[in-house]
């Protein structure tokens, strides 16, 4: 799981593409770079955990 670094939804499908099983994004969400919706449209099934 990747911590800390996921400021756009190009950095978590960086990460799902390397395989991580998933990601916190708690302050990307909380300064409004993307929301929910956005970032499991942009992962898909890919990651088991945002």
């Amino acid at each position: 799981i990747a911590s800390g670094g996921v400021s756009s939804l190009a950095d978590l499908r960086q990460i799902a593409d390397a395989g991580l099983a998933g990601a916190i994004v708690g302050r990307a969400l909380y300064e409004g770079r993307f929301d929910l919706r956005e970032a499991l449209e942009a992962v898909g099934s890919r990651l088991k955990s945002i």
